[in-house]
C-alpha cells in the first residue's frame, strides 16, 4: 500500500516555500506522493473543519514538481465544474511534462453550491460536467486535438491542443456516492473514497468492480490525524487496518500548520510504520 500525505492548505498564512519544504520532507521520508485540496471561492473563511485550498492547487503543484524528484503529485480534489476543461487539459499536460509524468488530476463535482452562483456555473449539471470534461481532457491527451463532440463542447478538426503528455494524465475521482463510483468506472484510474472505514472502504471497492467489469482501478481513501490527542502508535494500527483490506493507497492529512505540528506528526508516523526505511 502506498503512503502518500494531504499537505496543508487551509491556512491563508501558508507560505509556499514552507509547502515546499514538507513536499521535500514527505518525499524523503519515504512517502509515496503529496496532494492539494481546493475551493475557488468558499462562503466562509478557510480552514481545517470545512475549507481547504487556500493556494491554487495547480500553480502550487507546478512549484513542488520543480523541488522534488520522486513523488506523485496530485490533487484531492480539484471541484472540475468549476473550471475551463480546455485550460484543465492544458494545465494537466503541462504538470505532467514538468513532473516526468508524475501528476495525477484528482476531481471532484463540489458540494458547495454558493461557489457554484458565485462562478455563474450551473450546481445542478456539474455531475454531468464534470464527466463531460473528463471525456474531453481524456481525449485532448490522446488525441492532440480535433474533432470532438459532446453535448457541452464541439469543435471541429482544425483544433490543435498541446503540450501532449507522453500518456494520458490519470485521473483520480473523489466521493463514496454511487455516481462518483460510476464515474470512476467510466472514466478514473484512481478512486479515493473519504470519510470511510476499512469495512465501508471494501463495500464500495466490491462495488467498483463491478461497474468496472473488473477493470483495475487504484483504489484508496483519505484519513486524517490532527492534533486529536492520539499518538502514532494508535495511527500505526489504523494504517495497517487499511493495508489489511488492501487498500493500494492511503492519504494521510496531517493537521493544520500549527508550528511544526504537521510536519511532527508527518514524521512520526513515517518512524512508526517504518516508511522511512523504505528510502
Amino acid at each position: 500500500m502506498q503512503l502518500h500525505v494531504v499537505l496543508p492548505a487551509e491556512s491563508p498564512e501558508l507560505d509556499i516555500h514552507e509547502l515546499a519544504a514538507l513536499a521535500q520532507e514527505a518525499e524523503q521520508l519515504g512517502y509515496d506522493g503529496v496532494w492539494l485540496p481546493d475551493h475557488l471561492l468558499p462562503p466562509g473563511p478557510y480552514g481545517p473543519e470545512k475549507y481547504g485550498g487556500v493556494l491554487e492547487p495547480l500553480t502550487a503543484l507546478s512549484y513542488l514538481a520543480a523541488v522534488t524528484r520522486r513523488v506523485t503529485l496530485g490533487t484531492s480534489v480539484l471541484i472540475l465544474p468549476l473550471r475551463d476543461p480546455l485550460l484543465v487539459a492544458r494545465q494537466a499536460a503541462t504538470l505532467a511534462r514538468a513532473s516526468g509524468g508524475r501528476f495525477v488530476l484528482g476531481v471532484g463535482t463540489g458540494w458547495e453550491e454558493y461557489e457554484f452562483d458565485a462562478a455563474g456555473a450551473d450546481f445542478a449539471t456539474r455531475g454531468a460536467r464534470t464527466t463531460s470534461a473528463l471525456r474531453l481532457i481524456r481525449h485532448l491527451h490522446a488525441s492532440g486535438g480535433g474533432p470532438y463532440e459532446d453535448a457541452f463542447h464541439s469543435f471541429d478538426e482544425r483544433a490543435v491542443f498541446q503540450p501532449v503528455p507522453e500518456h494520458p494524465v490519470p485521473f483520480l475521482i473523489g466521493g463514496n456516492s454511487t455516481a462518483a463510483l460510476r464515474r470512476t468506472a467510466g472514466v478514473g484510474d484512481w478512486w479515493q473514497g473519504v470519510g470511510l472505514g476499512p469495512r465501508e472502504f471494501t463495500e464500495h471497492r466490491s462495488r467498483l468492480r463491478e461497474l468496472s467489469d473488473g477493470r483495475e482501478i487504484n483504489a484508496g481513501a483519505r484519513i486524517g490525524w490532527d492534533d486529536d490527542g492520539r499518538d502514532a502508535g494508535e495511527v500505526r494500527e489504523e494504517v495497517e487496518a487499511w493495508r489489511a483490506v488492501d487498500a493500494d493507497h492511503l492519504a494521510v492529512w496531517f493537521g493544520s500548520v500549527d508550528g511544526d505540528g504537521f510536519g511532527r506528526r508527518m514524521r512520526a508516523l513515517a518512524k512508526a510504520v517504518g516508511q522511512s526505511d523504505q528510502t
